[in-house]
């Protein structure tokens, strides 16, 4: 499918704006790394906290053979680079992955040796609940910031693209599956007590990595299915100032013809739209949805 001449040169960047748009994300990826592997050893290494993927598996690995971390977490994403490149056969996929994983690795190392010396009290604390809520935290911001700026922390993400590309297997059962299984490991080599503090972390880790990539949603979708379409649509317009988009549609099972309303509103205008609608057409089949993010027409000051 073509586009027109039109709209090719508006999503044609200048060389100056390409130059700050790499810049923004690359520097993004790197303060994401560094804050991964801030909260991977200061809050993960020393308690063992093996939550999944390669950095967990790493934790274990150390503890066998005294292999740093860091390291390993390097080496280790090497071939799924490879792996990578030969299947998803995007080099600007793997490119974003080798910056995060190279600057966790370093950051990690780094960490791992300055933070005894520079904290000779280090570990920070004795509740290992505390390290493992902290780790979640951290880690999660700092891949957050990696994923919202198109790369990768390396590690079980490229492998599930993979499984994904070749089977359709859903990438978050991939993620899932392999570490509950690295978090498995870790309850057979540590105890079964790092293995659920571990569960936390990665609950943690994902929560705010999804906070980062997409933020507190502030915004609601409203639609609502009525017999009564002009009086609410005038109602919420006059009362809420806020517009509204309509068309015709058609019961599936009752193949009687009403009017769809849909608006989108703040979240603590969602009780004014409930009582508009409730007043003039109780009968009214009303849906409220969580926009994630929503830009363009919307204007967030005129919905208050």
């Amino acid at each position: 499918m073509r586009i027109s001449q039109r709209i090719r040169d508006k999503l044609t960047l200048s060389t100056r704006e390409k130059i700050i748009r790499i810049g923004v994300q690359q520097s993004m990826m790197v303060i994401g790394g560094i804050l991964s592997a801030l909260g991977y050893v200061v809050f993960q290494v020393p308690y063992k906290i093996a939550a999944g993927g390669i950095a967990g598996l790493g934790i274990i690995v150390n503890e066998f053979t005294g292999v740093p971390v860091g390291a390993f977490f390097l080496v280790a994403n090497i071939p799924l680079f490879i792996l990578g490149y030969y299947f998803l056969g995007r080099w600007s996929f793997v490119w974003s992955s080798i910056v995060a994983v190279v600057v966790f690795s370093v950051a990690t190392e780094l960490f791992t040796y300055y933070i005894p010396i520079w904290d000779p009290s280090f570990p920070l604390t004795d509740d290992v609940l505390l390290a493992a809520i902290y780790a979640g935290v951290l880690y999660g911001i700092g891949s957050g910031l990696v994923y919202r700026f198109g790369g990768t922390v390396g590690g079980t993400s490229i492998t599930a693209r993979i499984i994904y590309n070749k089977t359709g297997f859903p990438m978050s059962q991939s993620y899932l599956a392999t570490d509950l299984v690295i978090i498995l490991l870790a309850g057979i080599t540590f105890s079964m007590e790092v293995a659920l503090l571990a569960l936390i972390t990665l609950v943690l880790v994902g929560i705010f990595s999804d906070f980062v990539l997409e933020g507190i949603s502030q915004t609601r979708t409203v639609t609502i299915i009525t017999e009564h379409p002009g009086p609410i649509r005038d109602a919420i317009m006059h009362e809420l100032r806020r517009g509204v988009s309509h068309w015709e549609v058609t019961g599936g099972y009752s193949g009687k013809s009403r009017t769809m309303l849909y608006l989108t509103v703040l979240r603590s205008r969602i009780y004014d739209v409930k009582f508009i609608t409730s007043r003039v057409d109780p009968q009214a089949f009303v849906v409220v949805g969580v926009s994630q993010q929503t830009w363009g027409g919307y204007n967030a000051r005129r919905a208050k």
